[in-house]
């Protein structure tokens, strides 16, 4: 009698710690995501008519406008398109090694008050500024002015802008020909200081991972590409909490697809999910949905390889390029969540 008790007491003592373990404040673990929808008859095809974009796509929402840029385009390389219907209004961005010509495109950093983009040259180490007015009245001619110069040995891949000394940056900082760190950090476009946030996982080595930054909430959150794992951080780098998911393996060396891109709107975090081996599922087919502290909520299934995606706030909608049977197309949540 006496052992079947200490048993006993021993498994609830198990079961508490476990529970205790899954709802602590800085880590949460979900040992499951199996709330899934089928959303795929509920994506809305984009057709973007002649203009010829390659599966090297990626998408921004600047003042009204679908910005697709194409790092392999053959002529242009940034498409603007009516974000009501998605006709196409503009293309701009010469490739080329010409001034003000684009040698190797990078990402873009929008700037809605002002009306503005920013455009990476990875291969001249500038940013050019793009006037979205100026560029819709004379689109043949237009010319973009170099905004800034990059440091090549600390410079950031892609950044949210806030204003001209305040942006939240995704970091690279290279230690060989082939091999690089990366972090999240504050930028100031203007010095070209860089404050590196402090929070970085400990198991995690060889860090890959993309992000979003919510004002409105006071936090950015990093997903990490090869593991099943989500960081929120508040503004200043400080850890609000880790979200586990089943895949997580501890942080070694993983062959696995993870997250693809995260989006944080009024109400959600939203992030793209393979689950896949890296080498043979890259791209991810799933929405994992939590709401703003964490907790998981959905995932929504597209069914299609997402290449990339945006969160258009006004019309409260993904925007996904796919490498699929559709280019492009876009889920409403207002529909779905």
């Amino acid at each position: 009698m006496y052992m079947r008790s200490s048993i006993f007491l021993l498994l609830l003592m198990l079961l508490v710690s476990s529970c205790l373990e899954n709802t602590s404040p800085t880590e949460k673990k979900q040992d499951s995501r199996d709330k899934v929808v089928d959303v795929q008859n509920s994506l809305k095809e984009i057709n973007t008519g002649d203009v010829l974009i390659s599966s090297s796509a990626r998408l921004y929402i600047a003042d009204g406008y679908l910005l697709i840029s194409d790092s392999k385009g053959y002529d242009k390389l940034i498409h603007l398109f009516d974000n009501s219907d998605y006709n196409h209004v503009a293309s701009t961005g010469t490739l080329g090694q010409g001034n003000n010509e684009i040698a190797n495109l990078g990402s873009i950093g929008v700037d809605n008050k002002h009306k503005k983009f920013y455009v990476s040259d990875h291969g001249k180490m500038r940013i050019y500024s793009y006037d979205i007015d100026s560029l819709l009245n004379m689109p043949e001619s237009y010319e973009p002015i170099v905004k800034v110069r990059i440091n090549n040995s600390l410079f950031p891949s892609s950044y949210c802008y806030v204003n001209d000394t305040l942006s939240y940056a995704r970091i690279i900082k290279p230690t060989s020909v082939s091999t690089f760190e990366q972090s999240v950090a504050k930028w100031n476009m203007q010095t070209g200081e860089i404050d590196v946030m402090e929070y970085s996982h400990p198991d995690v080595k060889n860090k890959r991972s993309i992000f979003d930054v919510s004002l409105q909430h006071g936090i950015y959150v990093e997903g990490y590409q090869r593991h099943d794992l989500l960081s929120i951080c508040n503004l200043d780098g400080m850890l609000v909490c880790n979200i586990y998911g089943p895949d997580w393996n501890g942080g070694g060396k993983s062959n696995m697809s993870c997250y693809g891109d995260v989006m944080i709107t009024s109400d959600n975090i939203i992030a793209t999910y393979s689950g896949g081996n890296y080498n043979e599922a890259y791209n991810p087919t799933k929405l994992h949905v939590f709401d703003i502290k964490g907790n998981y909520q959905k995932t929504l299934d597209v069914k299609f390889k997402i290449v990339d995606c945006c969160y258009d706030p006004k019309q409260n909608r993904v925007i996904m390029a796919f490498d699929d049977e559709i280019q492009f197309g876009y889920l409403d949540l207002d529909n779905v969540l």
